[in-house]
């Protein structure tokens, strides 16, 4: 069991999701692992980015941009956005070395997935048959509790006070 990979789940409304499991990322780079992020609904090379692309053993993936946040996008806007979200998850799933220690960030998979811009049973049976030789990173705002239930370990960051509510957008460095 203690080298079963398992699921960890950061969600809330507060700063440090992406943060938090970039942590993890180096920890586990530190410790002969490969790593892999993949962002969804983030769209632009961040600090970690331009990090993690001189490292060897780290990849990262971005998704397609969406016209708007989800939950303003037409139905059309959603489908094409489900479409290029599963066609991101599956190319990076057919490309799961074996026999290594992989740790996978799924960054805002929670709200990509509670929102339906990507297949829900293709997300939940990866997550239930994940590769053993996978820890597996997911992060988000609001999990529902079938995500809550499936994760080893789940940290809610809550949001007590942000930049964001005095009309300070994200800093180049800090929160990009």
């Amino acid at each position: 069991m203690m080298d079963k990979g398992l699921i960890h789940l950061y969600f809330g409304d507060g700063k440090g999701k992406t943060t938090a499991s970039l942590g993890l990322a180096m920890r586990a780079l530190g410790s002969g692992y490969m790593v892999h992020v993949i962002h969804f609904l983030k769209f632009t090379p961040t600090g970690e980015h331009n990090v993690l692309k001189n490292i060897p053993n780290a990849t990262y993936t971005f998704g397609k941009l969406p016209p708007k946040f989800t939950w303003k996008m037409s139905e059309d806007e959603v489908d094409l956005l489900t479409t290029e979200n599963n066609r991101i998850f599956q190319e990076v799933f057919q490309e799961i070395p074996q026999g290594v220690k992989l740790l996978l960030i799924l960054d805002e998979i929670v709200d990509t997935y509670e929102h339906g811009a990507i297949d829900k049973k293709m997300v939940m049976d990866f997550l239930t048959h994940k590769p053993d030789n996978m820890e597996l990173v997911l992060t988000g705002r609001y999990p529902s509790r079938k995500l809550i239930d499936l994760a080893d370990y789940v940290s809610e960051i809550k949001k007590i006070k942000h930049p964001y509510d005095k009309g300070i957008l994200a800093r180049k460095g800090i929160e990009k």
